[in-house]
């Protein structure tokens, strides 16, 4: 006799997919952990929108904010690079723009 499993949820089917949708690029892998590396302020803030040759575009809701994190560009590139596990990103610009 076989034995019937209980149902799985949706999630659990689901969080295999997602994971293999996701573009392997490096701005996608930035947008993937920017919340973690950043904070959950910071990311309510200003948002990855371009990569170009490991340079990395962020659009800021203010020219405060774009001020700002430009003086911590290369604190925020570092701790990025760290949890992408390798040198992935050169540099970070700020500039003012709608976020996506």
């Amino acid at each position: 006799m076989s034995r019937r499993l209980a149902p799985r949820p949706l999630s659990y089917a689901l969080a295999g997919l997602t994971a293999t949708l996701a573009p392997p690029t490096t701005l996608a892998r930035v947008q993937g952990c920017w919340g973690d590396v950043v904070g959950e302020a910071l990311a309510g803030e200003c948002t990855p929108v371009s990569e170009r040759d490991g340079i990395v575009t962020v659009a800021c809701r203010s020219a405060v904010w774009s001020q700002e994190l430009s003086m911590m560009a290369g604190e925020l590139a570092e701790r990025l690079n760290r949890a992408l596990g390798g040198p992935a990103v050169a540099e970070l610009r700020f500039r003012v723009g709608a976020q996506p």
